[in-house]
């Protein structure tokens, strides 16, 4: 069959590759910079291609709760905002993962705190990988740094949340949501017509009773067995779906860990530093969570010495230091506020904080 080739914007790949996914619905809120989810899915109007239900809620505290229920009833649900609108979705995403639900989120990052501006960042990392709302919870998260993986990253998020009935996060940002890229779109993808009977709220049959889908247990031994089963979970995501990709590593003496945009640019440096005669390799995270702990652990008896590139003040890094239990010099380079370093200030960074260190 011919591929089909589109020239779209990250927002869009995103949209259009939940249409091709199978999505049952899509609840969202507009917020910059990636109101173009929402924006094109009104457009395309895919409850006459699928079915799929698409509806702008009356904010992102409505939104999540939609998820919510069509999640508990089975559905491949997803939503998307950018970061104040995913801390207003916090509660609800603690609701979901303690109940046991699956569901796709896409997170278009912005600069903060507050209100911030609309340029892109890389500050919700702790917020996306730590739990962000209240609870011991995880959300496996994946990070895009194509426009091509925007789409590809929807149906590999559905599979994973279903496979762990759990919260799945998109985590991107205004620069790759916004820039327009060749995308090879998948076929379509159909809906569901049967659901997983032992957990879905389908409500009481002749065979069975019905299931009551939540995250409250009043009995505090009960809500430890509850926390066991999660952090069970979270142990075989850590040894299952590790996901990472390295770039000029097998020779490198001395390693950048970056994520996203930050990846994309430090490809660059990657190239730039090796025309200087510094043996550098990146390792480029694709799930943030789990993250590639093991792998740092091996490179660390390998490189002098790391530098995580991040477009924040400094949050991936701690992950990268706990990795490598101080073996190796970690540093730590990073625009943030909305500002996106480039290819000669990263290897500027990697000369005087590791190279020269």
């Amino acid at each position: 069959m011919k591929k089909e080739l589109r020239l779209l914007k990250g927002n869009e790949a995103i949209a259009e590759a939940a249409i091709r996914a199978g999505a049952d619905a899509y609840f969202g809120y507009p917020i910059t910079p990636q109101s173009e989810v929402l924006e094109y899915l009104m457009l395309e109007k895919p409850e006459e291609r699928t079915g799929m239900v698409v509806l702008q809620a009356e904010s992102e505290l409505g939104a999540i709760n939609m998820v919510f229920g069509a999640a508990a009833a089975g559905r491949r649900v997803i939503s998307s905002s950018s970061s104040p609108g995913i801390s207003l979705f916090q509660e609800g995403i603690s609701y979901i993962a303690g109940a046991e639900l699956p569901c796709v989120i896409v997170n278009v990052v912005r600069g903060g705190p507050g209100l911030g501006t609309i340029q892109p960042s890389q500050a919700d990392y702790f917020q996306a990988t730590k739990g962000g709302g209240h609870g011991d919870y995880h959300l496996l998260v994946l990070a895009p740094a194509f426009v091509q993986e925007m789409a590809d990253f929807v149906p590999l998020g559905f599979e994973l949340a279903f496979k762990y009935r759990n919260p799945v996060m998109i985590l991107t940002d205004g620069l790759i949501g916004q820039m327009m890229e060749k995308v090879e779109l998948f076929e379509q993808i159909p809906r569901a017509t049967e659901f997983d009977q032992d957990w879905v709220a389908t409500g009481k049959t002749p065979y069975r009773e019905r299931n009551v889908v939540t995250s409250l247990d009043l009995q505090a031994d009960q809500m430890e067995k509850r926390n066991h089963r999660l952090q069970a979970k979270y142990k075989i995501m850590q040894e299952e779906d590790v996901r990472y990709e390295e770039i000029a590593c097998g020779d490198a003496e001395y390693l950048m860990v970056a994520y996203g945009s930050s990846a994309r640019i430090c490809q660059k440096t990657v190239q730039l530093a090796r025309e200087k005669g510094i043996k550098a390799g990146l390792l480029r995270p694709i799930t943030l969570y789990p993250f590639p702990t093991k792998y740092l652990e091996a490179m660390a008896d390998k490189v002098k010495g790391i530098l995580s590139v991040e477009m924040n003040a400094g949050q991936m890094v701690e992950d990268v230091r706990l990795a490598v239990d101080g073996k190796i010099p970690v540093e730590h380079y990073g625009r943030y506020g909305g500002m996106v370093h480039s290819p000669n200030e990263v290897l500027e960074a990697l000369e005087e904080k590791i190279v020269k260190a």
